[in-house]
């Protein structure tokens, strides 16, 4: 009769055996190497390969110009309201309007100016604020002055 083997030997023989940490380290990087390697061999094949020839007569058609992507209204009112900071030197409390222009952006500031307890009655002004198409500053003027309680009356 076959004599049985303890229980920790079998467990043993069933577990796959683990590889070193140098083995399992270098076989994670050939794949890398191996890309490494083909790099060189690519770049001699492709320029010992002519190029086709073209025909010199016809001219080089043309590339689209890539264009600056104009100024979009999120980043034209975070421009003006840190413009009006700069000049002002007091924090934008929001943006009021936002009108696109021919040539970039008019943009309403609302600033607190003088701070007063109750806050109702806080001296806000309105800045009118002009950028052109990259977000510099063009012109900024004080359109408006009011107290933060007074209801609007435009029409």
């Amino acid at each position: 009769m076959p004599r049985e083997r303890p229980r920790e030997e079998r467990h043993r023989e069933e577990r796959p055996r683990a590889r070193p940490r140098e083995e399992r380290d270098r076989s994670e990087r050939e794949p890398e190497r191996d890309r490494r390697d083909r790099e060189p061999e690519e770049r001699d094949r492709r320029e010992r390969e002519p190029e086709p020839e073209r025909d010199r007569s016809e001219p080089e058609p043309e590339r689209p110009r890539t264009r600056r992507p104009a100024l979009v209204a999120r980043d034209a009112a975070r421009s003006a309201a840190h413009h009006v900071q700069g000049l002002t030197g007091r924090a934008p409390e929001g943006v009021t309007s936002l009108e696109r222009t021919e040539d970039g952006w008019t943009i309403g500031i609302e600033v607190v100016e003088t701070h007063r307890i109750p806050d109702s009655t806080d001296l806000l002004a309105e800045y009118q604020v002009e950028l052109d198409d990259s977000g510099e500053l063009v012109s900024y003027r004080r359109t408006e002055r009011y107290y933060r309680g007074r209801a609007e009356n435009r029409t």
